[in-house]
């Protein structure tokens, strides 16, 4: 008899990803863990997700020659999270997980407190991986937290690229495919029913049902009403919705990069008039690409910023400088737009 139908999903989904771990490696070389045998880390909050994720992780990986550790990070938010991320390893290390680490940090206020927390998450995450020599680290993100992604950019107004959600694999500079999110095609209930049947212990973190949180009123309110209003297969739609997104926005910006070239002077500076003559969606991009370049914060960088920047192209009547996150700011001079931190 084989394992429950939700522990089969989870299982397959983390499987498929460990093969894609093991090709990449094969393309790309890169410096293997202590041991010997690549390193995949699972982030773990010790929430039905996550857990769903690191017994399947911890299942699959032996079969492949994969080393399965798993980091927690305490945030330092609520009473006892010490205890709470030193509960996460316990857990984490009965499932023979090595190395378990829990990882504390100290969360900013830049941005909210939701991408305060990401920021500070993320960055204790590279710095685990950097040092232990993970090749990957997998992210418990299911497809109802793809669906809300989604529709917060919606609401955002921020674009193409804030409707195609998160990516299934991701990573900054130097980390390229880091991150990977094996069951932003499993709904949050079937990693839940694989933790019931495992008989695993998991923690409902209480911020998820604080309506003080954007996403806790969304996912409590919002998206409940919506399926009410339009039916069930509203998760399944939006996440459709991000993958196709995701694919328009990868081939407007790969247009965008070929095009920059094309729109500076011999001294780099970007043209106006060529910058005009671009399609809006690929000249935005390029201007998104520039203010980047020159210091500001892409996580910072919203829509309204680059609009106000593309008037200084499409309508031009003489007005000042634009200022933008990260002290840079946007000045037309002489038929040339010039980017630049003050």
């Amino acid at each position: 008899m084989g394992p429950h139908p939700a522990v089969a999903a989870i299982r397959l989904a983390v499987r498929r990803v460990l093969h894609d771990v093991l090709t990449d490696l094969t393309d790309i070389p890169r410096p293997r863990a202590a041991g010997g045998r690549p390193l995949v880390l699972v982030a773990c909050s010790g929430g039905a997700d996550s857990m769903a994720l690191a017994s399947a992780l911890a299942f699959e990986a032996p079969k492949l020659g994969i080393r399965a550790g798993g980091i927690t990070v305490d945030h330092g938010l609520q009473v006892g999270s010490d205890l709470r991320a030193a509960e996460v390893v316990t857990r984490m290390t009965a499932l023979r997980l090595d190395p378990v680490e829990s990882i504390a940090v100290r969360v900013g206020r830049e941005g909210g407190p939701e991408a305060a927390a990401r920021d500070a998450r993320y960055a204790a995450l590279d710095e685990a991986a950097d040092r232990l020599g993970a090749c990957a680290v997998l992210l418990g993100h299911t497809r109802d937290d793809q669906a809300e992604t989604v529709l917060l950019g919606l609401a955002r107004g921020s674009g193409t690229r804030s409707l195609s959600g998160m990516a299934e694999v991701s990573g900054g500079p130097g980390r390229t495919n880091r991150y990977r999110r094996p069951f932003l095609q499993v709904d949050r209930q079937t990693a839940r029913k694989a933790c019931m049947v495992q008989s695993l212990p998991v923690w409902d973190d209480p911020h998820n049902l604080d309506p003080a949180y954007t996403r806790s009123r969304l996912r409590h309110e919002g998206l409940p009403a919506l399926e009410k209003a339009l039916g069930k297969g509203v998760v399944e739609a939006l996440a459709r919705t991000a993958q196709l997104s995701r694919d328009d926005a990868d081939a407007l910006d790969a247009w965008a990069a070929d095009a920059e070239a094309g729109v500076r002077d011999e001294d780099g500076r970007l043209e106006c008039a060529k910058l005009y003559a671009l399609p809006p969606a690929v000249r935005r991009r390029v201007l998104r690409r520039a203010v980047v370049a020159a210091g500001s914060p892409a996580g910072s960088l919203f829509a309204r910023h680059i609009e106000e920047v593309d008037r200084l192209i499409t309508g031009w009547r003489g007005q000042g400088a634009i200022n933008l996150p990260g002290r840079v700011e946007a000045q037309r001079q002489g038929g040339r737009l010039v980017i630049r931190q003050g």
